[in-house]
């Protein structure tokens, strides 16, 4: 039904006139709609490095791609909190050395030591958010918070209804639906996770991560989970929809910059990293993504519809949100299966 879309955009940046050779090369890996051509632009002249980037859509298909290219394929990756930590455990990620990092200490304390990556050996902070779902307020005007606008959906957006292409995403809101930990092995919790998502996989009309905008926008989707930036960027188009918070909860995230442990072009990657960390252009990437920098320094620097979007700041009633937990291989190894059979 979906697949991994990986989309291998390539964008090849040279210096403004040719006047100069590039001082080597960088190539970056990425989500989808998540990094301005500004900034390659600013980067490229800045140090004389061609850059190249290809974009992606999951986690999974990140990690699937880097595991199949060719050794150096890719110099830094943008990998979400609990995929660091599975790219480390893997020894795919090299180390940061201290002192490689000159802007560092702009990193919000809150995001320094965080769990996936202790002490940031192997990553810096790029933008957090949540996920969710929205709703089109045109077809749909009832209570949206809950998570059975997705999982159990009024008649009204029965069929009509877009999941992201993104496993743990979905498994993660579907175990919160239930009120089952993450990472289950319980027998009849698993077997009560599955029939919830075969049997809500009826009223969906479609999976797409990388159409999940363009599909609230257009009108062929009235309702589906969304990364709130891109939430944003439908209602900025004009689409009338509601982020939801549910009281169940919803997925909170944050995206890394990582080096990978085989980057042919280690010394640039340092520089791009440490190039990010500046806040005016990290504020860059958030105005185009419409999510929020984990750098002090930034607000100032964010547009006015980024400050005070809905989507940027859950009410102060709402559920808190939940990060991906790691689970052991052997339970990866069940979620992948049960994600397999929906999914095809």
């Amino acid at each position: 039904m979906n697949g991994f879309l990986k989309s291998a955009v390539a964008v090849a940046l040279t210096l403004v006139g040719g006047a100069a050779q590039a001082e080597g090369k960088l190539s970056v890996y990425n989500w989808f709609e998540y990094m301005p051509q500004e900034i390659l632009d600013k980067f490229s002249a800045r140090h004389g490095v061609e850059v190249t980037m290809d974009t992606y859509d999951s986690n999974e298909a990140m990690l699937a791609s880097l595991k199949a290219a060719r050794p150096g394929a890719y110099d830094v990756a943008v990998a979400g909190d609990y995929m660091v930590a599975i790219m480390a455990g893997e020894g795919m990620l090299d180390e940061v050395l201290p002192g490689e990092l000159a802007n560092i200490g702009n990193v919000q304390p809150r995001w320094m030591d965080v769990p996936f990556d202790p002490g940031r050996k192997h990553s810096i902070p790029y933008q957090w958010g949540s996920t969710s779902f929205a709703v089109n307020r045109d077809v749909y005007k009832g209570d949206i918070d809950t998570t059975a606008i997705i999982f159990d959906p009024p008649a009204a957006l029965r069929g009509k209804i877009n999941m992201l292409d993104s496993e743990r995403d979905v498994i993660l809101m579907a175990s919160l639906h239930l009120g089952i930990p993450q990472c289950a092995t319980d027998r009849e919790q698993l077997k009560a996770l599955e029939d919830l998502l075969q049997g809500a996989k009826r009223h969906w009309a479609s999976f797409g991560s990388a159409t999940a905008k363009d599909a609230l926008i257009s009108g062929e989707a009235a309702a589906g989970m969304i990364y709130n930036g891109l939430s944003i960027k439908a209602r900025g188009a004009g689409a009338n929809i509601e982020y939801a918070y549910p009281k169940q909860g919803h997925v909170v995230w944050m995206d890394n910059v990582v080096l990978l442990k085989d980057a042919a072009n280690r010394e640039n990657a340092i520089r791009f990293m440490d190039f990010l960390l500046e806040p005016e252009n990290m504020a860059a990437v958030a105005n185009f993504s419409g999510t929020a920098p984990g750098l002090k320094g930034v607000t100032d620097l964010l547009d006015e519809a980024l400050r005070t979007a809905p989507e940027s700041a859950p009410p102060a009633d709402a559920t808190p949100g939940t990060f991906v937990a790691v689970c052991d291989q052997e339970t990866r190894q069940v979620y992948d299966a049960i994600w397999a059979r929906l999914s095809n």
